[in-house]
């Protein structure tokens, strides 16, 4: 591990000046970040640009002179010339902290991409050297942490002498404020302006010694890792217990905090397949032993995903859940085929249903509503593919009605098949392994189906 050329630090100030020379675009981006401060900011040019009024700074158009430093605790010099060069003689002459933008051989100290959740800051510096791999890791620790975060720092910091008293064991008192730190619950209270009385009761509960437990239903969306929201990315990292759908890959799992408990509960071979009674009383078991509980599925968790049941039974507990959206299969399937599924003068709705058991009465209504210019997206259809087009065409649809079939969609093992409800019928094609989605409808003639192997006129396995 190579030695670091400067050393990372919090320079404070409050109640003095950051004075900026220049006018331009460079002195801008200084703006930008530094009125995140609390310091008085100054620009000084004889070249102002009328970009600065957005921001609470004082503006000079002139010459810069030495006694514009008195009270300054940084100077930036974002211009070039005879007030740039003063400037930087005159800040070394009183031992004020230099910044020469984009020269960092004149530098005493470099501005790192900074991610602020005031009181909380998290500054990445690469020393001048690769400001771009800066902004980049700055984009994924944005990621991680929750907009609230600051506020409720804050809120630590306002109970700090009620926990000392009410929490005399440190290990304890630092396990409080954990907890206090990764609840969802507190971040919604704090954006409900109702933080603090949150977090008062979650001191006094955590001092009583009770462990409340949560669920969180997570959409793990179709399969690929990058399509997880955000925010399931967040309460996987403060789950103690993964309860996931074998559907759900092993690298969305593994995005869950490294010492969580995980749990398969889905189908696959040699293993007990678990009964949703059995997922019922296990996440409630988990979560009246006051631990947070991660239940992952397969794209959302409300689209086919059996939460109403599992949400009917944390309710009976009395327990607390949340619902954290994932991008479903259908919408997955539609991106990647571009496939418009509602489309102006061609389609006013879409459809999702599950094909899987329906009965004649549903496929009469699909038929309906797909003759009405409504997209289908079915579900759990593709072993009996064939005999829903049959039924679709029975009830009134045109065997020329455009289809369309992704199987694995969102995932690098993504297929297509193209053709209308007649080529399907006809059942010459062996579709690929994994879950499918078929396309009914106008729309789906719009889409960007080129490449897929065709329904018709061949037999084929795509692996």
């Amino acid at each position: 591990m190579g030695q670091l050329n400067t050393f990372p630090l919090s320079y404070k100030v409050q109640g003095q000046r950051i004075v900026i020379v220049g006018g331009g675009e460079e002195a801008l981006n200084k703006v930008r970040l530094v009125t995140k401060t609390t310091a008085q900011v100054v620009i000084i040019s004889r070249s102002v640009e009328p970009l600065f009024s957005g921001f609470p700074v004082e503006v000079h158009a002139r010459a810069f002179a030495a006694a514009d430093l008195d009270g300054a605790a940084l100077v930036f010099v974002a211009e070039e010339g005879a007030d740039a060069e003063l400037a930087k003689v005159s800040a070394r002459a009183r031992g004020i902290p230099l910044n020469v933008v984009d020269v960092p051989s004149e530098c005493d100290f470099y501005t790192p991409s900074i991610v602020e959740r005031a009181p909380l800051t998290v500054a990445i510096s690469t020393e001048g050297d690769a400001p771009v791999l800066a902004r980049l890791v700055r984009a994924r620790i944005e990621a991680m942490l929750a907009p609230n975060l600051g506020k409720i720092a804050g809120l630590a910091g306002r109970l700090r002498h009620l926990a000392e008293s009410l929490i005399q064991d440190g290990p304890s008192r630092r396990r409080f404020y954990e907890r206090l730190v990764t609840s969802p619950e507190i971040e919604r209270a704090e954006s409900r302006g109702e933080g603090l009385v949150a977090a008062t009761k979650l001191l006094q509960q955590h001092a009583a010694g009770e462990r409340r437990g949560v669920v969180w239903l997570i959409g793990a969306g179709p399969g690929s890792e990058d399509l997880l929201t955000l925010r399931a990315q967040r309460l996987l990292q403060e789950a103690d217990v993964i309860v996931h759908d074998q559907l759900v890959p092993s690298v969305v799992v593994d995005m869950g905090r490294r010492d969580a408990e995980r749990i398969d509960v889905g189908k696959a071979k040699g293993h007990h397949s678990f009964s949703q009674a059995q997922i019922n009383t296990l996440i409630v078991r988990l979560a009246r032993e006051g631990k947070r509980v991660a239940r992952l599925k397969s794209g959302d968790p409300m689209v086919f995903g059996r939460a109403g049941e599992e949400i009917s039974a944390l309710r009976k507990a009395g327990l607390q859940y949340q619902i954290v959206p994932g991008i479903s299969a259908a919408l997955a399937a539609a991106a990647d085929t571009a496939t418009p599924v509602t489309l102006r003068k061609v389609s006013s709705g879409f459809i999702m249903a599950t094909a899987h058991g329906a009965d004649d009465g549903e496929l009469n209504h699909w038929a309906q509503l797909a003759q009405s210019g409504l997209t289908l997206a079915l579900y759990m259809g593709k072993s009996i593919a064939s005999e829903v087009a049959g039924r679709l065409v029975a009830h009134g649809l045109s065997p020329l009605t455009p289809v369309g079939i992704v199987v694995n969609a969102g995932r690098s093992t993504m297929t297509t098949y193209s053709g209308n409800l007649s080529s399907l019928i006809e059942g010459h094609a062996t579709l690929a392994d994994g879950p499918a989605i078929i396309f009914v409808g106008e729309a789906v003639e719009a889409g960007d189906w080129a490449d897929a192997a065709q329904l018709a006129g061949m037999s084929f396995k795509v692996a």
